[in-house]
């Protein structure tokens, strides 16, 4: 198995967690905080995405599928089309309601979609390419990518946390 294999098993189930925590939800569901300064499940997944997609088409050279493919128009988020949700407060959290579920897998199927045809095309030494040097120690592209395979997970898991309670609200 290549490391990339293992990459792209990590991004697959990052998928799955965010179908699993969109699944069915409304669109006030989605974008239900639980007190004033949490995360929605709608910010939290178009957050992650985005930081994929950021992340990724800067490794890979390529422009973001975000502002590529439309998805910056079809969501109408009141943001500049480069922002990816680093350093919001909570009134730009609350700025994030999208109409469906749906939206939100369909943008992150297909940022999903072009890191694995990304990853893909990579070498086990390519991994130890160092892509940012205003790190010590500098910043490998294998390091980067688990960087947002972590950084990803977390928000997923986030979001399926608040699907349960916004499950549980629905069935009172």
């Amino acid at each position: 198995m290549r490391s990339t294999d293992l990459l792209v098993d990590a991004f697959g189930r990052i998928r799955q967690t965010v179908h699993h925590a969109v699944r069915g939800l409304t669109a006030d569901e989605l974008a239900l905080r639980v007190d004033e300064d949490a995360n929605s499940v709608a910010w939290l997944v178009w957050h992650l995405t985005r930081i994929q997609d950021d992340h990724v088409a800067d490794a890979a050279g390529t422009s973001q599928v975000w502002s590529d493919a439309g998805w910056d128009r079809r969501f109408g988020l009141p943001f500049p089309a480069e922002d990816t949700g680093y350093g919001h407060d909570a009134d730009e959290v609350s700025a994030v309601r999208v109409p469906s579920a749906d939206l939100l897998t369909s943008y992150h199927d297909a940022v999903h979609d072009r890191t694995v045809r990304y990853l893909g095309t990579l070498s086990d030494a390519d991994l130890d390419q160092v892509i940012d040097e205003s790190w010590n120690p500098p910043v490998t592209l294998g390091v980067r990518l688990v960087s947002v395979v972590n950084d990803d997970m977390q928000h997923a898991g986030q979001a399926a946390y608040v699907r349960g309670i916004a499950l549980r609200q629905r069935s009172r």
